[in-house]
């Protein structure tokens, strides 16, 4: 596919929005010491020296080509996400916030996230983000014990896991910890012992994931023996319950929160806010008072620094057919535990609450939503069967309309 370059343009969706949704920044690093075999996310594993220079000299000229799409608006969080973004020198990382407070109105308490792994931590060079700018970690723990690290095949163990913890919350205060659970081997029991070795750290945040086999991946074609329905099922109300006594909110399928602290730029996607992502393989949602437009850079790095380097990072952009918008905005605000404002889908999508009303009245007499006149929220059965509620939502899933 030919590189396309974005140019603000009429819309041919009949959308109309009277405000433009918050707005974000995503950067993503692709480069990681090892692809994790159960991972799908745009990464490649480092074979010697990754071109650091040169892909941030690409990622900031991909940022400057991008700023007339998002002129004026204020950015109140940036996310840099991989990969393994901690592979990269803190001079690397100040580079590149440090373009982004240039170029952009980056708001002066913006949240700033850096995604790391235990495997690439050092405490000094963890000092040194946090002089760079990053003021929240996201580390990438997965499990505490040895055997199930080895058997979904991270560089670390669980004595790296544990330090990295410990002085991640010691620099940064604002941690997220990331954990994985039905893990090859893992029983209820096991699963509690690295939400009780993470609780013990005193992370503000907590991200649960139930290990699923993705198409693409080494698991999908090499599958482990993971734990039945049955048992994942007990696993997952094991983790909620101990959570939820540990006074962590459950405010997302897979996100804990202490109050006050839920993840800013993840809750703008979830609230269907815009995000402009840069960097190979990254994926933008951006709005205007017409339309809704997606886009994708370049997935191999190489490919898209050479794009971004002669202006054209972006391999791929469409306007968001109206159709679609119903859909797209349920994916992402029926993940959250509050559900969304009624008002909320009508600013965010440019269409009236009429536009989904028949598969609401379906969530409802399936008992996979609660509403009131004013908000929707998913039930238990609803989060659990998440699936389901959200191809209620599919266009085609629709009745036609008479007349």
């Amino acid at each position: 596919m030919q590189p396309v370059a974005f140019h603000p343009r009429p819309g041919k969706g009949g959308v109309k929005l009277a405000t433009l949704p918050p707005l974000t920044l995503y950067i993503h690093i692709p480069w990681c010491l090892k692809k994790c075999p159960y991972c799908d996310f745009n990464s490649h594993e480092a074979r010697g020296e990754v071109p650091e220079r040169a892909y941030v000299d690409a990622v900031i000229a991909d940022l400057e080509a991008a700023v007339p799409g998002v002129w004026g608006r204020r950015v109140h969080a940036i996310f840099v996400g991989g990969g393994t973004p901690s592979l990269f020198s803190a001079e690397a990382i100040d580079r590149l916030l440090t373009a982004a407070r240039t170029l952009l109105p980056v708001e002066v308490d913006a949240e700033i996230t850096l995604e790391a792994n235990p495997g690439t931590f050092e405490q000094a060079k963890f000092r040194a983000f946090r002089e760079a700018g990053v003021n929240r970690l996201s580390v990438g723990i997965q499990s505490f014990d040895d055997e199930r690290l080895a058997a979904i095949g991270r560089v670390h163990g669980g004595d790296e896991a544990k330090r990295a913890a410990r002085i991640a919350v010691e620099t940064f205060g604002r941690v997220n910890l990331d954990l994985m659970y039905a893990l090859p081997g893992q029983d209820a029991p096991g699963a509690l012992a690295d939400i009780t070795e993470a609780l013990a750290y005193g992370p503000e945040h907590l991200s649960a994931y139930h290990l699923t086999i993705e198409p693409n991946t080494l698991f999908h074609r090499h599958p482990p023996v993971l734990p039945d329905d049955d048992a994942s099922s007990d696993i997952e109300e094991a983790v909620e319950a101990a959570l939820a006594r540990a006074g962590y909110e459950h405010y997302e399928t897979s996100a804990y929160a202490k109050p006050g602290a839920r993840a800013r730029h993840n809750v703008n996607y979830w609230r269907f806010g815009d995000y402009l992502g840069i960097g190979a393989g990254a994926h933008s949602k951006l709005s205007f008072p017409d339309r809704v437009v997606r886009e994708m850079r370049f997935k191999q790095p190489r490919a898209y620094q050479e794009g971004a380097m002669a202006g054209a990072a972006i391999q791929s952009t469409h306007d968001v057919p109206a159709a679609d918008l119903p859909f797209e905005f349920a994916m992402n605000a029926l993940r959250l535990a509050d559900g969304f404002a009624l008002a909320l889908f009508t600013e965010r999508t440019g269409l009236s609450a009429a536009a989904i009303e028949a598969p609401l009245a379906r969530a409802e007499a399936l008992g996979l939503v609660e509403r009131d006149a004013f908000c929707v929220r998913p039930t238990p059965r609803g989060r659990r069967f998440l699936n389901d509620l959200l191809g209620l939502f599919v266009p085609e899933a629709q009745p036609p309309q008479k007349g």
